[in-house]
């Protein structure tokens, strides 16, 4: 795409990626259309199917002139409100979808803890007799109170036992890229990392790991294993 239109456009035109590119790519397109005085921006944007409703979070990367310019439209896009709720210039080209990187990452974490703990609730059901109502009574004043906490209530009422759907995870990528950076930065991200190898383990019909696992315990230790 940034090649066609770095065929079509002019100098001082400006190209704006609002999708959910790697970070590194930005440089490279950036470096691309300044050859022919093309000007570029990039923004990371969350809000998912909702945002059309409720307005986009936006992370923008760019040079200050850009994102000056830039400006109309990202005041159209964001949240009502003060714009630094909803919108940032995170820094230089890239910084936008680096911003969504991470964004994206502890959004895996989060997602991960709420599923674990439906997992519990559900499963302790000789005491817990409403799991949809213990996560509602969580939306308002709790300490975990969230979107992703309304949207799970949401699903719920919609399907409490999740019948109607597999667990089956896929990812995007960016989940994959903040474990990279963090590796890159020697920052520990167990939390993130644990929730992305638990997306891997859903796409398991029988885990070959596991099948290792049960015939060791068998080996060392005569424990019983289940026939396949």
């Amino acid at each position: 795409v940034i090649t066609d239109l770095a065929g079509v456009l002019e100098k001082n035109d400006l190209v704006i990626d609002g999708g959910n590119s790697r970070y590194t790519d930005d440089a490279v397109h950036a470096k691309q259309l300044a050859e022919k005085g093309i000007r570029f921006a990039d923004c990371g944007v969350s809000g998912g199917i909702w945002g059309l409703k409720n307005g986009y979070g936006l992370m923008a990367g760019g040079d200050a002139a850009d994102i000056k310019l830039a400006m109309p439209i990202f005041d159209a896009l964001r949240p009502e409100g003060p714009r630094d709720e909803g919108f940032v210039h995170a820094g230089s080209v890239g910084a936008g979808h680096y911003a969504k990187m991470v964004h994206n990452g502890i959004e895996y974490a989060q997602m991960q803890a709420l599923g674990e703990g439906y997992e519990l609730l559900e499963a302790s059901k000789e005491i817990i007799h409403d799991v949809t109502g213990v996560f509602k009574a969580w939306e308002r004043g709790t300490v975990v109170r969230s979107w992703l906490l309304e949207l799970l209530v949401k699903a719920l009422e919609e399907d409490p036992e999740f019948k109607q759907i597999e667990g089956y995870v896929d990812d995007s990528g960016e989940g994959r890229w903040t474990i990279v950076e963090a590796l890159n930065h020697a920052v520990p991200v167990p939390t993130i990392s644990a929730s992305i190898f638990a997306r891997f383990v859903s796409r398991q019909k029988d885990s070959p790991a596991m099948k290792a696992v049960a015939a060791l315990r068998n080996q060392f230790g005569g424990h019983a294993v289940r026939k396949s």
